[in-house]
């Protein structure tokens, strides 16, 4: 009398499958997505399956029933052969890297988490943004940053990355804190947007709506001047140095796939938002710069 339990002989998928209480279906999907070697073929052309085969399904689907991801099982049989789990020194070294892989996958989600918290502490826009970028807005009253000024904020530092939009968070900041300016910057945006493509490069309105930007442009600068944030903008620029040297800011881009569009340049990006700016709207825009230009005293 044979020792129980025996050996069985080599069993076609259903018997297997029925054996350690799955579907046939589930064993062909543990061997495409490689958790389970393929055995050979008998002379009929039909998969067989023996003892190891059986152990290693045995073992999936115990880890499966755990909530064990099927990849993480793949990755934890990785070196070892189907039928050398009934070894203690296999069978730790399975446990081992799969719980080194759900230690990272909890370290992760803790990340996520915190990530999470953050953004509903700081309020869904602002808390979309870089620590960098929401820190600047730190000291902007309650209620008197607007939806539209984080979005573009958000666009600022898919454009120019961080640093460019906590400095360009000086700039809400300083219409935050004073309404008056606040009142004619919607005043300027709103005579820029009437702009629109009805009315003709060479009406007088864009050039006054021009003039009209650059004196508002220069009353937002001295505002910002006479707050310090200038030098806060350069104390910003340093301590980005410190953590960003410039040998860093040169490398090449990362070969990551999912960074790809973060290598493209600024212009690239900006080519690829979907604007529509009149004709009348971007003669203005260069009015607009041809004014500051002018206004800036030769060194």
């Amino acid at each position: 009398m044979h020792p129980f339990p025996t050996p069985p002989r080599q069993v076609p998928i259903g018997d297997a499958a029925a054996f350690v209480g799955i579907t046939p279906r589930a064993i062909r999907h543990y061997h495409q997505v490689g958790v389970l070697p393929e055995g050979e073929r008998g002379s009929d052309g039909r998969r067989r399956y023996g003892y190891a085969e059986i152990i290693r399904l045995l073992w999936i689907r115990r880890m499966a029933d755990a909530g064990i991801a099927l990849d993480d099982i793949r990755d934890g049989f990785d070196g070892a052969a189907p039928g050398s789990a009934d070894g203690e020194d296999e069978v730790d070294g399975v446990l081992a890297r799969l719980e080194d892989t759900l230690a990272a996958q909890v370290a992760e989600l803790h990340r996520k988490q915190a990530s999470v918290q953050r953004m509903r502490t700081l309020g869904s826009r602002l808390g979309l943004l870089d620590d960098l970028v929401s820190g600047r807005l730190e000291g902007a009253p309650e209620g008197s940053l607007r939806q539209g000024d984080l979005d573009v904020l958000l666009v600022t530092e898919r454009i120019f990355g961080p640093l460019g939009a906590a400095v360009q968070a000086g700039r809400f900041l300083a219409l935050a804190t004073d309404p008056a300016l606040r009142a004619e910057s919607d005043r300027v945006d709103a005579a820029e947007e009437a702009l629109d493509h009805t009315v003709a490069v060479d009406d007088p309105r864009v050039a006054q709506v021009a003039a009209e930007r650059h004196a508002f442009e220069i009353a937002l600068m001295r505002v910002i001047e006479e707050s310090g944030q200038l030098e806060e903008d350069d104390a910003l620029f340093d301590a980005w140095d410190e953590v960003h040297p410039p040998e860093e800011a040169d490398a090449a881009p990362s070969p990551n796939p999912a960074e790809g569009t973060r290598a493209r340049s600024a212009g690239e990006i900006i080519g690829r938002m979907p604007y529509d700016f009149s004709p009348a709207r971007l003669r203005c825009m260069e009015l607009t710069v041809r004014l500051g230009a002018t206004a800036v005293p030769a060194p």
